[in-house]
């Protein structure tokens, strides 16, 4: 039983669409919500208490090298990436990557709007702060956000080693985010499932090249 839905050439190259983003999509939104019920303005629960402790308290590698590679997940990244893309002939996932981090973005600016939530240092004592103190509401991460979605969408286009390097860089910005005091553990896991929901969607809309 094929799960690819539609099949066509584009340019030579045949591009699908499967049934399967589309369920990743809304997996991811049931994630971002499941994320951002237990949100409190004021309180944190002590099992997040406890994994943002166990990763802030400790310095574990010098800060100009989280800092370099936590860029990773910066916004600027998106643009970058694309003309990667575009340089390379990927013209699907330069388009997809653009319109992606956009959205993004975006969302993760209303998010914030509605989830009240400051920085760690707002809701608890003691925390290590590296490098500039990050501004504004904390929920979503939205460097969480945009490495997920570059992940995800070139994730058709790597092979097997390029995989476990893109995740490993993924996980490590998010980590970065909150051992630098910039974000607590829900903050990110919003912060990938908007990312993850986003880059599915794109998928869905755009295609991608079969497996």
């Amino acid at each position: 039983m094929t799960t690819i839905r539609e099949r066509r050439s584009v340019n030579g190259r045949t591009v699908v669409r499967r049934w399967q983003d589309g369920v990743l999509a809304l997996a991811a939104l049931a994630l971002l919500v499941a994320s951002a019920i237990p949100v409190d303005a004021h309180h944190i629960s002590s099992a997040e208490r406890g994994a943002f402790r166990l990763i802030n308290d400790h310095t574990v590698l010098p800060f100009p090298l989280v800092w370099a590679l936590m860029q990773l997940g910066n916004i600027l990244v998106v643009p970058a990436a694309a003309l990667i893309a575009a340089a390379l002939r990927r013209w699907r996932l330069a388009l997809g990557i653009l319109v992606g981090g956009l959205e993004a973005y975006y969302l993760a600016k209303v998010v914030k709007s509605l989830v009240t939530r400051g920085r760690p240092a707002d809701l608890l004592d003691d925390v290590s702060i590296r490098g500039a103190a990050a501004l504004g509401r904390g929920f979503v991460s939205g460097h969480a956000a945009v490495v997920t979605l570059l992940v995800v969408l070139a994730w058709a286009y790597l092979g097997r080693r390029g995989r476990v390097l893109a995740v490993s860089v993924a996980a490590f910005v998010c980590l970065a985010r909150i051992y630098v005091g910039a974000h607590l553990p829900l903050d990110i896991a919003g912060g990938v499932a908007l990312g993850w929901g986003v880059a599915a969607q794109v998928r869905l809309f755009l295609g991608r090249p079969p497996p």
